[in-house]
């Protein structure tokens, strides 16, 4: 998102902001779009592979939202300031949060089917 934004600031290969009406649209709106669009499909589709897709849309919109957060915060467009630097590094804490709980979620139920598979092995 910070390389897109950087270009679309920098006015490179005609990528420009998105307005309506003269106003600038933040990505931040279309994140929170995305995350709407999440829950709804979440709670409508059920399956594996939709479970994938719904996921990665949902790190986007999340993604689109964090890097946002100094503007969301202060109410003002800090995004090239060094006020904008406060999503920089709550991106780089969420990040880390969601990684070390992925991490030990999934940790735990991979050693959690592996003793699954040892007492059948006993069993059978």
């Amino acid at each position: 998102m910070r390389l897109l934004t950087w270009l679309i600031h920098i006015d490179a290969a005609g990528i420009g902001d998105m307005q309506a009406g003269g106003v600038h649209i933040h990505h931040y709106v279309w994140g929170i779009l995305l995350l709407t669009g999440v829950g709804a499909a979440g709670l409508a589709e059920r399956s594996a592979r939709a479970r994938a897709w719904i996921g990665l849309a949902y790190g986007v919109g999340l993604a689109l939202v964090v890097d946002e957060a100094a503007l969301l915060i202060s109410l003002e467009d800090v995004y090239w300031d060094t006020q904008g630097g406060f999503s920089i590094a709550l991106a780089i804490a969420v990040i880390a949060v969601a990684g070390s709980v992925l991490a030990v979620t999934r940790g735990r139920r991979a050693s959690r089917n592996d003793t699954d598979d040892d007492v059948d092995d006993e069993d059978g």
